[in-house]
């Protein structure tokens, strides 16, 4: 994968809550047999002149502003491949006392696929929204801050995600790094033989 270290782009906002996995892909779109191909099936179902993304303004944009709750319904990982292949490289979502950002589920698909999540406090969030879809923004994952001009929103996250991000790791990327304690370990215990 790809190391997410710094990215500078144009935000596209969907400041919609509880925004489910069927929305942002429909299901039946679940059937084809590639990883490829939905970045255009990405609101297939609600894509239109009035929907935010559709703005002229929002062309081009790589990072997704949406509400809370996002990523939310059943567990998908072609969520996550629609928002990528739409040319997205991060989501940033608005917490609030009585909900998360992102699905719990959406939030690891996400992790397992290199989609960076950046999740803001409720006045943090605002502010973004408020710039306007195509404003440019900056997002630093090692200092975990997104800036707007002068304005720099921190940013918390999972430190194993953070460090697989950085790196360009996937779940085999990672467990390679003790492919070495891996292999001594393998070779200490010898091949299986089964009793009787």
């Amino acid at each position: 994968m790809e190391p997410f270290r710094t990215h500078r782009g144009k935000i596209a906002i969907l400041n919609e809550d509880d925004v489910d996995t069927d929305r942002i892909i429909p299901a039946r779109f679940l059937t084809m047999v590639t990883r490829s191909g939905y970045g255009e099936l990405l609101f297939k179902d609600v894509r239109g002149d009035d929907f935010p993304l559709d703005d002229p303004a929002a062309k081009g944009a790589s990072i997704l502003v949406v509400g809370t709750n996002f990523g939310c319904g059943s567990s998908r990982e072609h969520a996550v491949w629609a928002i990528q292949q739409a040319g997205f490289k991060a989501v940033v979502g608005k917490r609030t006392a009585q909900t998360a950002a992102f699905s719990d589920i959406f939030r690891q698909n996400s992790a397992n696929n290199a989609l960076l999540l950046v999740e803001l406090d409720e006045d943090a969030h605002r502010a973004v929204v408020e710039t306007g879809t195509g404003t440019q923004v900056e997002i630093d994952l090692p200092n975990q801050t997104l800036s707007i001009d002068d304005t720099s929103l921190h940013f918390d996250i999972n430190p194993a995600t953070k460090h697989a991000l950085v790196e360009g790791l996937d779940l085999i990327g990672t467990t390679l790094i003790h492919e070495e304690a891996i292999s001594r370990y393998e070779q200490s215990k010898g091949p299986f033989v089964p009793t009787k």
